[in-house]
């Protein structure tokens, strides 16, 4: 356990303007001291003197939202040789007991490190980080432009018919190309120049986000090389869920053991046993995006590796799905892969 290792915790509530340390002892599990500090330099070496003065011996750091709004913190932190975890949000039912605010929260945050086996270490490494916001900005990237797409489609269905007659069986480039070209014409009525002003725009935003999103690919896969060069030559693993296994994983020592980075993965089967029956289930918490990484490589192993698909349970024929086209059978799905309106427009 923690509290054999070391005298004291100091818990951290994090928030944008300030953060709320509070200082407890690994033994009792008592608060010596807390304190408010702004989120700047100034504030994070306040803290370490804070942290010196009233906690001497061994300690951690328990920051809670160490990826988020404690990632200054951490950083700083670590840069000083301090050790930092990172510590969950406490859960509904323990603020529905004991209230909420700033100062139990940061408690809770020291008092959970202490109760836990092995804290969880936040992420570290500025290629890691990298990658997270190149990550982020991709997906928000992608789901523009599938949303738009829809609505693209929508359009093309209730537009007027001599429209509709000239766009509907158009291939996706050739229909943004089309639609991204229209101008106002004073022969079309105001409902035709309605919808071609409508059209338009759409078509310019998904051309927009497609290159945006294939930018971030082309930067995202810069990193990877230069990272873990040799994931990309596992089957079934592109730029995109390379970046992610190495965004979770962050750095050695993070994640334990196999079955540790199950259960980050919410990969890990659950106990759900009563009675006579023994029996488990999905997890459904984890790391999403990661499990989602993990998702893509089974169906694509499923679907490529004739070895694989021959063994798998779900290889029966009433399982057996058609084969995606090898020029899909990227990092992503179809629907989100950079290259999917110029494979669809060939």
């Amino acid at each position: 356990m923690l509290a054999d290792e070391v005298d004291y915790v100091v818990g951290v509530d994090t928030h944008r303007d300030q953060h709320v340390l509070a200082i407890v002892a690994a033994a009792t599990g008592a608060v010596i001291a807390q304190r408010s500090l702004p989120t700047n330099a100034r504030g994070y070496a306040e803290a370490v003197r804070f942290a010196e003065a009233c906690a001497p011996g061994a300690r951690i750091w328990a920051v809670e939202g160490a990826g988020h709004y404690g990632a200054g913190l951490a950083r700083f932190l670590s840069a000083r040789g301090e050790p930092v975890h990172e510590s969950g949000h406490s859960n509904r039912a323990e603020r529905r007991l004991r209230g909420k605010d700033d100062s139990l929260d940061a408690t809770g945050a020291a008092r959970s490190a202490l109760a836990s086996k092995q804290p969880a270490l936040p992420r570290s490494g500025e290629r890691q980080e990298a990658l997270r916001l190149l990550l982020l900005t991709r997906r928000s990237a992608v789901d523009v432009r599938r949303v738009a797409l829809v609505q693209l489609r929508s359009v093309i269905v209730t537009a007027p018919e001599g429209l509709r007659a000239e766009l509907r069986r158009l291939p996706v480039g050739e229909l943004l190309r089309r639609c991204s070209r229209f101008r106002r014409s004073s022969s079309r009525t105001p409902d035709q120049l309605a919808t071609i002003l409508v059209l338009r725009s759409l078509a310019q935003r998904i051309q927009a986000a497609t290159q945006e999103a294939a930018e971030l690919e082309r930067e995202i896969l810069a990193h990877v090389r230069a990272l873990a060069p040799n994931l990309l030559s596992e089957p079934g693993v592109g730029p995109i869920v390379a970046a992610q296994l190495i965004v979770t994983w962050s750095h050695h020592d993070r994640v334990s053991s196999e079955a540790c980075f199950a259960r980050l993965a919410g990969v890990a089967p659950l106990p759900a046993s009563s009675g006579l029956t023994t029996r488990h289930r999905l997890s459904r918490g984890g790391d999403r995006q990661l499990n989602r990484a993990l998702h893509t490589v089974v169906v694509h192993r499923r679907q490529h590796d004739r070895q694989l698909a021959t063994t798998s349970p779900a290889a029966s024929p009433k399982a057996k799905q058609p084969a995606t086209p090898s020029a899909y059978s990227s990092a992503t799905s179809p629907a989100t892969s950079t290259d999917y309106f110029n494979n669809k427009s060939r």
